[in-house]
């Protein structure tokens, strides 16, 4: 399944991360860098337990507890409507 913004979003990169405004609700999210990655990794086709990976090794957490950290992270992205599935 891709992954895409949802086009009403934009984006801003900071010093630490990433802020995403969703420009029709005027709500925003800001992600720190790890966050950021997560977000850029799925907009590119990255899998889930490919991102886990980089952030088991990146962070020295377990892959188990990074793989459910991305998957919430992009179920909260998607019911916040700034993430929405593409062809």
């Amino acid at each position: 399944m891709a992954l895409r913004l949802n086009p009403d979003v934009a984006t801003t990169d900071t010093d630490d991360g990433v802020v995403l405004l969703h420009q029709r609700t005027g709500r925003y999210w800001q992600l720190n860098s790890s966050g950021a990655y997560v977000l850029q990794s799925l907009l590119e086709g990255s899998n889930v337990d490919h991102i886990a990976s980089v952030l088991s090794g990146r962070y020295q957490i377990e892959k188990d507890r990074a793989s459910r950290d991305v998957v919430r992270l992009a179920e909260q992205l998607t019911a916040a409507r700034l993430l929405e599935t593409g062809p």
